[in-house]
C-alpha cells in the first residue's frame, strides 16, 4: 500500500496505530532534546566550576520565557489549525500559520533588543550572586540576543504537528540536538567559551531546527504549503489563537515565578544546593518528557476528532493515552530512582551537591507522575478549544506553588523547599481530574460541540 497521508492517522487509522504514528516520534524527539540538556550540563560539569553549573540553572528562566511566547502561537495557532483541518478549511489554516510565524519573529526580535539594555538587573532577578553575576550576564546576553530563534523553534514545531506530521517534527528536533551537541563540545571544551559557548550552541541549534521547519511547511506540507504568503487574519481568528495560547503564557509565567522563587530560596543554602536542583531537574525531565511526547503528539488527534464530532474516536484515544501515560511515568520514575546515585555522579563529583541532589531527585520523580496526567488533562482541553478550562488548569499548576513554597520553606526550610513542587503537582492532578469529569459526561452525551458551531464539519 502507498504511503499513508498524515490526515489518515488523524481521521481513520486504528487508535493505537494513530497514537504510535503521532506520539512515538514526539517522544523520541523530546527525549533527544532532554538528552541534549543533560549533555549541555555534562560539558559544563567537565569544567569543574560549580558557579558555571549554577549559571545555566539560573538561565532556565530565560528559556521558559521564550518557550511561553513560542507556545502562545504554537499551541494557540496549532490547535486551531488542527480544528480547521478537521472541519475542512485548509485555506484559513494557512493564514493562521503565517500569522503565527511572523508574530513569533517580530515579538522575539523586540524582546531581545530591549532586554539587552538591562542585563545587570535581569541577572539579579534571575537570582545570581557575586560569584555567578559575571557568568550569568554573559549567558543571559547570548540567550536574549538569540531568543527569537527559540520562539520560532517552539512555535513552528507545533505548527508542523498540527497537521499530524509528527515524524517531521521529530526530524527538526534531531537537527537541533545534533547541532547543539557538536557545538557544545566545540565551544565549551575546545574554544573554552564555557557559558557563552553553551548559550551560543543553544541559539544556533534552534536556528537550525527553525530552518528545517520553515522548509518543510513551505515545500512539503500537505495542508500548510504557502503559509509564508499570509499574515493578516481577522480579530475573531486572533481570538481563537489567543484564548488557548494565553493560557500557555500564564502557565509559563507562573513557571518563571516559581523558578525565580526556587532560585532565590535555594541560593540561601549555597551554590551547591542551587547546582543540585539544576542537575536533578534535568534528570527528571527524561520520564516527564516521555509522557509529554505522548500527550503532545496526541493533541492533533484529539482536536481533529473533536472538530469532526467523532466522539467515539475521541473516547478511545483518551482511554489509550491514560493507560500509556500511567505505565510509562511510573515505570521510568522507578528506573531513574533506582539508578539515582550513578546518574548524579555523571554530572558532579561534589559530595555536597550529590547529597542534596538525591533528595531533590526523589521529590521530582514523584512530581513527574502527577505531571504526566496533568499534562494530558490540559492537552484535552486545549485540543477542544476550551479556553476557560485550559486557563484554570495552567494557572493552578503555577499560582498555587507560590503560597505553598513560601509556607513550606518558612516552616520546614530546605526540606519544605524540595517537596513544595511535589505537593503542588499533586493538587494540580486532583483539580484536573475534577474538571475532566463534566467534560467526559458531555462527551458521553454527545454535547461537546454545542458551543462550537463555527467548526461544523464541512460538507
Amino acid at each position: 500500500m502507498s504511503k499513508k497521508s498524515n490526515s489518515y492517522y488523524l481521521k481513520e487509522a486504528p487508535i493505537r496505530k494513530a497514537i504510535a504514528h503521532l506520539s512515538i516520534p514526539m517522544m523520541i524527539g523530546i527525549s533527544a532534546t532532554t538528552i541534549y540538556n543533560l549533555i549541555n550540563a555534562y560539558f559544563i560539569g567537565l569544567v569543574h566550576d560549580t558557579n558555571m553549573m549554577s549559571t545555566i540553572t539560573l538561565g532556565l528562566t530565560i528559556t521558559i520565557v521564550f518557550m511561553a511566547i513560542g507556545n502562545l502561537f504554537g499551541v494557540g495557532g496549532g490547535t486551531y489549525i488542527t480544528r480547521l483541518l478537521g472541519s475542512g478549511d485548509k485555506e484559513k489554516g494557512k493564514k493562521i500559520a503565517g500569522y503565527s510565524f511572523y508574530m513569533s519573529l517580530i515579538i522575539g526580535l523586540l524582546i531581545g533588543l530591549v532586554s539587552l539594555f538591562f542585563l545587570s538587573p535581569i541577572a539579579h532577578i534571575l537570582g545570581s550572586d557575586a560569584a555567578t553575576l559575571t557568568y550569568t550576564k554573559e549567558y543571559a546576553a547570548v540567550l536574549l540576543g538569540g531568543g527569537f530563534s527559540m520562539i520560532l523553534n517552539y512555535g513552528l514545531e507545533q505548527l508542523v504537528r498540527a497537521e499530524g506530521a509528527s515524524k517531521e517534527s521529530m526530524y527538526g528536533m534531531f537537527v537541533g540536538v545534533a547541532t547543539s551537541i557538536v557545538l557544545d563540545a566545540l565551544f565549551i571544551l575546545v574554544l573554552n567559551l564555557h557559558v557563552i559557548g553553551a548559550g551560543l550552541s543553544m541559539v544556533i541549534a534552534n536556528l537550525a531546527s527553525t530552518a528545517y521547519y520553515v522548509w518543510f511547511l513551505e515545500n512539503k506540507s500537505e495542508s500548510l504549503k504557502g503559509f509564508l504568503k499570509h499574515f493578516k487574519i481577522s480579530l475573531k481568528d486572533q481570538f481563537e489563537i489567543y484564548k488557548i495560547g494565553i493560557a500557555e503564557v500564564f502557565k509559563s509565567a507562573f513557571m518563571i515565578v516559581t523558578t525565580l522563587l526556587l532560585n532565590h530560596f535555594s541560593v540561601q543554602y549555597g551554590d551547591n544546593v542551587l547546582a543540585s536542583f539544576g542537575i536533578a531537574l534535568r534528570i527528571t525531565q527524561l520520564p516527564e518528557f516521555l509522557t509529554m511526547g505522548l500527550f503532545l503528539g496526541a493533541i492533533p488527534l484529539f482536536a481533529y476528532s473533536f472538530a469532526s464530532n467523532n466522539t467515539q474516536r475521541l473516547k478511545e484515544a483518551l482511554k489509550e493515552l491514560t493507560l500509556w501515560i500511567g505505565g510509562i511515568s511510573i515505570l521510568f520514575a522507578l528506573i531513574v530512582y533506582l539508578f539515582r546515585v550513578p546518574v548524579m555522579q555523571l554530572f558532579t563529583d561534589d559530595s555536597a551537591v550529590i547529597k542534596v541532589g538525591l533528595i531533590v531527585l526523589a521529590a521530582q520523580l514523584v512530581s513527574s507522575v502527577f505531571n504526566g496526567f496533568s499534562g494530558l488533562f490540559t492537552g484535552i482541553f486545549e485540543a477542544s478549544g476550551l479556553g476557560a478550562q485550559t486557563g484554570v488548569m495552567s494557572t493552578i499548576q503555577g499560582i498555587l506553588y507560590i503560597p505553598i513554597v513560601i509556607i513550606l520553606h518558612h516552616f520546614y526550610g530546605l526540606t519544605g523547599l524540595i517537596w513544595s513542587m511535589t505537593l503542588t503537582e499533586g493538587i494540580a492532578f486532583v483539580a484536573g481530574l475534577i474538571m475532566l469529569i463534566p467534560y467526559l459526561l458531555k462527551l458521553n452525551n454527545g454535547k461537546l460541540m454545542e458551543n462550537q458551531p463555527e467548526l461544523a464539519v464541512a460538507e
